[in-house]
């Protein structure tokens, strides 16, 4: 039996999201406000941190779908995949490397964060600001994993690849777009 019976066999999350939209408008405001909005992060570096994140989280439907944001926006897939096997070795700017550091831990160890984590990525050059940025990314990405994983969303974007012209559509995309695609107005 399926987690959510009134679901299809292999959900998606638009078929979440079309089964329970009372609540999402608000969410996809805030994927659009973190993911699209002013940061000193660029769209995909917040982009591969939500891939990151979710790869950590073993949340396929997530890594694959973030992955692809981040291709369309310029970065290697091979990159994204690197990162979960070693932060250290992937062929990354160094000044991710203790940004994404720091999100792992939080996602792994949240009360084992330190002064040293936050430091090494001032050091590496990035604000207070960017910082935040990228822990309430990794925070979305650890909630809207849990709502993947908790309603059994099993559509897996490795199966599904997506076109040239998909990928230029999603660099213009915005996440209140795919609520409207869905029926959140």
């Amino acid at each position: 039996m399926a987690l959510f019976p009134s679901l299809p066999e292999t959900p998606h999350l638009a078929d979440v999201f079309r089964k329970f939209p009372e609540k999402l408008k608000p969410l996809l405001d805030y994927h659009d406000a973190l993911l699209r909005g002013d940061s000193e992060l660029t769209v995909a570096e917040r982009e591969l941190i939500a891939a990151y994140v979710s790869g950590l989280n073993a949340c396929n439907f997530c890594f694959g779908s973030h992955k692809i944001y981040a291709k369309a926006f310029g970065i290697d897939e091979a990159v994204v995949d690197a990162l979960n096997t070693n932060v250290d070795a992937a062929d990354i700017d160094e000044k991710l490397k203790p940004l994404l550091k720091y999100v792992a831990k939080l996602k792994d160890l949240p009360p084992m964060l330190t002064d040293a984590d936050a430091k090494a990525v001032y050091d590496a050059g990035w604000s207070e600001m960017a910082l935040f940025d990228a822990v309430q990314i990794a925070a979305l990405f650890n909630f809207m994993n849990r709502i993947i994983e908790g309603t059994g969303v099993t559509f897996d974007y490795a199966d599904n690849p997506v076109s040239d012209e998909e990928l230029a559509e999603r660099r213009t995309r915005k996440y209140s777009d795919f609520g409207k695609m869905v029926g959140i107005e």
